[in-house]
Formats: structure tokens, C-alpha cells, sequence
């Protein structure tokens, strides 16, 4: 039991005990039930507090719905009810139509507005908790994204717009990749829950857990069907998912575009440092990485793998990885 509540709720139980004797003493009649008053005071307490308890995970935004579903069920049941239909009759009769009329009524409202609470955004929209004119952009991140890893560190340099909105439902399937009995995919599930552990530690990032219990299909369909109802983002690094959101209008953030991006640009006869690490497929070749992760293929230069060399660039070529770098050695003066 959480350690701030636990106070609360025996304070509750306390005053509801107090009540009940308090109740005895203003009806001088009750003064021999002040042992069965206090025990019916308390016994409420408890109730309530058990009701706190098996409501644990009871969102805001499913009781928006509730409030919502029980008002528009009270409105169609009295307008019906204040129809001609029931204006002659038995008023036995009459009263028990408008009652299972009330009943009914709001009991199917209330179902459906449960059902479609990620749609409702008309009591609290999509949980901002900001003003309406107040435009907060919203990204959506996906399971893929938090095992790269790199969301991390963009947002650490403060160039991520805007709330980091992360569902539950992705949270489970990171908690499921992380507990496979496969080595490869339990290690990437670890390293997405390091990831979402490094995001809760950077200041000023607004990320939001969303409570979404969205039932359409797969996971992809669900992301895709939150980007559109709360007008977000997606981030991902998962192409298939990007053509599906894509296809249905949501503009998708990619980490892998951003790194492209930002990779500085090289021309023919520049002279760059690299270090060469292996020998390359040609005779005399060799090998080294700028730190942008950019291969670069040296000629005549595999006597110096191993050791920080200087290149002047020939041409560069984009590839599958981001692209390749062709130098030939450049002695030192």
C-alpha cells in the first residue's frame, strides 16, 4: 500500500468510526446502539477504501468517459420519458418504464463510452491537461524506438519538440521482449527498458505514460490509431510501420534521418583524418570509420592499419549503411 496514502485512508476509517458515535449522541433514541453505530462507521470506512483499492488504475480519462455516458444515458432516458409515449397509463407501470428506461439507458452509454475513451475528447482532451489554445506538440514513441536507443540522446541535447507520449501497451511489449527466453531479443528488450530509465532522468522532458487500452488489432494499428486521435508524431525505426502511418496521414520521425542529416559534407579533394582499422578488398587497401559511422576505403595506405592516417577524398558514394568514402594516403610533410 502506497506509503502517502496509507495514512489517509486510516484517518478516513477514523473519522467514520467518530461519526457514527457522534451520530448516537445527537439522537438521544440511539444511545444504546453507540457500540453497533461505531461498528457501522467503520465498516463504511473499510468498504470505501476497499473501493479506493479495487479502483487502483482507474484512469481520469475513464472516468471522463463514465461522466460523460451517464449524462447523455440521463438525457435520452428523460427526453423518452417526457415523450407521449408514457403520458396515459398505469403510473405503476409508467414509473417502472421510466426507471428501467433511466437504467438502461445509461448503463449502454456509459459501455460505449468506455469503449471508444481514447476517442473522447470532449470533457479532458487526450489528457494534456493544458489549456485550448495552448498547442502542445505530441510524439508518440514506439517500441522499436526505445530498443535503438538514440531517442535518448536527442532528447538529452533539448532538440526533441514538444511530450514524449509513451502507451502502455508499447510498455507491456517492451516488458515482454525483455522477458523472452530468446538471448538476442531478451538483450534488446533490456536495452529499451535502459532506454525509457535514461528518458525519466532528463530534466525539463515532458514524458507522458498514455493510458490507452485501445482493442484494434495489433500493436501497429493501435500506434497508428493514437498518432491520428491525438494529433502526434511517430517516432520509430520500424519501416513497415512508417508506410502504415504514413498511408493513414500521420507524419512519422525516423532517429536514422536525423543522423543523416546531421552528417557533415564531404567533397572531392578535402583532406580528412581516419583512423584504419582493417584491410580493404583491393590490393593495398584500407579501412577506417569517421565518427559519424561513415566507411572509408583508403588506397595504398594498409601499411598504416592500425594508426591514424591522413586522406584526400577521391569520391562518395551513398550505400544501404549511410555511405562510403573513397581517399587515397596523403603523406605527412
Amino acid at each position: 500500500m502506497n506509503r502517502t496514502l496509507f495514512p489517509i485512508r486510516l484517518v478516513f476509517v477514523l473519522i467514520c468510526v467518530a461519526a457514527g458515535y457522534l451520530v448516537c449522541l445527537t439522537v438521544p433514541d440511539w444511545d444504546n446502539y453507540r457500540v453497533r453505530a461505531i461498528i457501522i462507521g467503520g465498516g463504511l470506512g473499510l468498504l470505501l477504501v476497499l473501493t479506493d483499492l479495487l479502483l487502483k488504475g482507474f484512469s481520469l480519462r475513464g472516468l471522463s468517459a463514465i461522466t460523460f455516458g451517464i449524462g447523455v444515458g440521463s438525457l435520452i432516458a428523460y427526453l423518452v420519458g417526457s415523450s407521449p409515449l408514457l403520458e396515459t397509463g398505469d403510473p405503476q407501470v409508467i414509473f417502472l418504464s421510466r426507471l428501467g428506461l433511466f437504467l438502461g439507458a445509461t448503463y449502454l452509454c456509459t459501455v460505449i463510452a468506455l469503449r471508444g475513451k481514447d476517442e473522447f475528447n470532449l470533457v479532458i482532451p487526450y489528457v494534456r491537461f493544458v489549456p485550448h489554445d495552448v498547442e502542445v506538440p505530441l510524439v508518440v514513441v514506439d517500441t522499436s524506438a526505445l530498443i535503438d536507443g538514440r531517442i535518448s540522446r536527442i532528447c538529452e541535447t533539448g532538440f526533441m519538440p514538444g511530450a514524449l507520449v509513451i502507451p502502455q501497451f508499447v510498455l507491456r511489449e517492451l516488458q515482454s521482449v525483455a522477458d523472452s527466453a530468446e538471448a538476442g531479443r531478451r538483450l534488446r528488450g533490456r536495452r529499451g527498458l535502459e532506454t525509457l530509465s535514461a528518458l525519466r532522468k532528463i530534466k525539463n522532458l515532458d514524458l507522458r505514460i498514455h493510458d490507452s487500452d485501445a482493442k484494434r488489432g495489433e500493436v501497429e494499428a493501435k500506434l497508428v490509431f493514437l498518432a491520428v486521435s491525438m494529433k502526434a508524431k511517430l517516432l520509430t525505426t520500424d519501416q513497415n510501420l512508417m508506410k502504415m502511418a504514413e498511408f493513414q496521414g500521420v507524419t512519422c520521425l525516423r532517429p536514422g534521418d536525423l543522423s543523416l542529416a546531421l552528417q557533415p559534407q564531404y567533397a572531392a579533394g578535402e583532406i580528412i583524418e581516419v583512423d584504419l582499422v582493417k584491410p580493404g578488398k583491393e590490393e593495398g587497401q584500407a579501412v577506417g570509420y569517421l565518427p559519424d559511422g561513415s566507411m572509408v576505403v583508403v588506397n595504398d595506405a594498409r601499411a598504416g592499419i592500425g594508426s591514424r592516417a591522413s586522406a584526400e577524398i577521391i569520391s562518395v558514394m551513398p550505400s544501404g549503411q549511410g555511405r562510403i568514402v573513397f581517399a587515397r594516403f596523403v603523406t605527412r610533410d
